[in-house]
């Protein structure tokens, strides 16, 4: 009776192997086993070669999605990089699925750009001639990309685990080439954004007398989409969907809710707190053991919080002033 047994123990054994060399993707995911307690500073400074790349990815992308979200904020744009984010999202789980299901294999980040692009493309055009208004198309994109995400992620339940930490940011890990990717792209996008922040200014918050100037306002709007779309698809790719949307968003209305003076100093706070949010959300996630991007989410939520508190504090002192005198 020794016999069947042992041979089932080792038929275990076997399959438990195999499954483990089954997964090429679990080197994006970290798991930490502190004996002692939570981290500490020593753990991450001994460590600091592996945390050292998505620190860096998260303050990068947090830079440059808050300079962003300045336009997007101001401009009534939030449904864009909601859109835009869910189909990075949905690229990335498709690059999945492909490789699963024909062995076709490529960087997810083509997709992920790819789709972000396409989007960008779609609501750029003004499709009232079809009956429809920006809203609607953008709330199809939204519906449609996020429910195809978890459709395509469910026909996949062996990449399961790495889809579920790009749409969320639950990957802890960021590969150097995500990071070069990041650097790259992204600089270029804020580099052409600094030289010609007079005109994507003047043709998103004025655009009849941009256009009596002679401005190109069409072909600025589309390079702002383009841009938007490049830097969503890039952060999603390398933090996850979540916190590209939140990066994108929140730190521009705390910008607004804080800066006053020339508009320059808006993108400038909002970019401040952006890159706070990306790198201050991976340490304190570290340090709590708590998911990554939901922690950077939060993070930049609470700058709202504070920025909106700091403001309606400032409006009553100013109050009390004017009836004291």
């Amino acid at each position: 009776m020794a016999e069947p047994v042992d041979a089932e123990l080792e038929e275990i054994e076997q399959a438990l192997a195999g499954d483990e060399l089954g997964h090429p993707h679990e080197d994006h995911h970290l798991e930490l086993e502190t004996s002692e307690g939570a981290p500490s500073w020593d753990d991450l400074a001994d460590s600091w070669e592996l945390f050292e790349d998505p620190i860096l990815a998260g303050g990068i992308a947090g830079l440059i999605l808050g300079f962003l979200s300045v336009y997007i904020v101001l401009r009534r744009m939030v449904f864009v990089s909601a859109a835009v984010s869910q189909a990075a999202g949905f690229g990335i789980a498709a690059s999945f699925y492909v490789a699963a299901t024909w062995g076709w294999r490529f960087d997810p980040v083509w997709s992920a750009t790819a789709m972000s692009l396409v989007t960008a493309a779609l609501v750029a055009p003004d499709p009232r001639r079809l009956g429809l208004s920006r809203e609607m198309v953008l709330g199809l994109a939204f519906a449609l990309f996020s429910g195809a995400a978890v459709v395509v992620a469910a026909k996949i339940p062996q990449e399961a685990h790495d889809v579920q930490a790009i749409l969320f940011g639950t990957a802890v890990v960021v590969s150097h080439d995500d990071l070069v990717r990041l650097v790259t792209h992204g600089g270029a996008v804020l580099l052409l954004q600094l030289w010609w922040f007079r005109g994507f200014s003047f043709a998103s918050f004025d655009p009849v007398t941009a256009r009596v100037q002679g401005l190109p306002v069409r072909l600025l709007d589309v390079l702002l989409l383009l841009c938007i779309g490049v830097t969503v698809g890039e952060t999603a790719r390398a933090l996850g969907a979540l916190p590209a949307f939140a990066l994108s968003v929140l730190p521009g209305i705390a910008a607004v809710q804080l800066a006053r003076g020339p508009l320059i100093v808006t993108f400038a706070v909002a970019a401040l707190i952006g890159a706070g949010a990306g790198a201050g959300g991976y340490l304190v996630a570290f340090f709590l053991e708590l998911p990554v991007g939901a922690t950077q989410t939060v993070l930049a939520g609470l700058a709202v919080v504070a920025a909106t508190v700091l403001r309606a504090g400032g409006g009553a002192v100013l109050r009390l002033r004017r009836r004291g005198r």
